[in-house]
């Protein structure tokens, strides 16, 4: 069914058009395989992403930053398929050139907007902005973003609420994060249940299933992080409502 991944395709089509549209008002989309089960690759700069970076992402099957971490998570996905096991892992987005304000208080966040249409993926859990889950562990000073004056520009010198105050955007890079689960479907023998017997009962998955889907779904998020900006700028009027 749909949630087997079968309308990933229309998607990334329909974002790799709206993406185009996008970086004609030069709003770049970029992301990354952040994690992949334990291990974890470089992040984007949180005030000033590296454009040639982001460039050379989008051209990447297996997108990560560092080469060293794609080897490592090769390693685990074929330890995975050979055991007949799954593993899960996190997709790191970033949006530049963004104006100030976009999005709305309460139940118009840019954020909101962004997570529905992240959710639409198959297979996501969980999603963060900035320094995200991490911010319920620390203090205010810590979590805080100092404001500063950079030629004319009001800008912060660290970027932990990624991008989003109040709901709207601030001007700094949009930052998330993406949490994906392992493939459910996995070769090794499961508990399940007999619905027509209401008895306890073995499962046995035969056929072949990917044992991680997280490089697959950076484009995935891409093209929805591209939907969601684009269907908000439309919004409110920015390529003619």
């Amino acid at each position: 069914g749909h949630f087997s991944g079968r309308l990933t395709a229309p998607l990334v089509f329909a974002g790799a058009v709206a993406r185009q549209i996008l970086e004609k008002h030069n709003i770049k989309i970029a992301a990354h395989v952040k994690s992949l089960g334990n291990v974890v690759d470089e992040t984007f700069d949180e005030t000033t992403p590296n454009e040639d970076i982001m460039c050379e992402l989008s051209k990447q099957p297996f997108a990560v930053i560092s080469d060293s971490a794609k080897q490592e998570m090769l390693d685990i996905m074929a330890d995975c398929r050979k055991k007949g096991d799954s593993v899960g892992g996190r997709v790191e987005t970033v949006i530049t050139g963004l104006p100030v304000g976009v999005g709305g208080p309460l139940f118009d966040g840019i954020d909101g907007k962004i997570a529905t249409y992240i959710f639409g993926i198959p297979a996501v859990k969980g999603i963060e902005f900035g320094r995200g889950f991490e911010s319920a562990d620390i203090f205010g000073s810590e979590n805080n973003d100092d404001y500063f004056i950079d030629n004319g520009n009001v800008k912060t010198k660290t970027n932990n609420c990624g991008g989003i105050v109040g709901g709207m955007t601030n001007g700094m890079p949009l930052v998330f994060t993406t949490a994906f689960k392992p493939t459910p479907s996995i070769a090794l023998e499961q508990d399940s249940v007999e619905l027509n017997s209401m008895k306890d009962t073995k499962l046995k998955i035969k056929g072949r299933h990917d044992p991680c889907v997280v490089p697959r779904a950076v484009v995935c998020v891409e093209s929805a992080t591209a939907l969601a900006i684009i269907d908000e700028l439309s919004k409110n009027g920015v390529f003619g409502g």
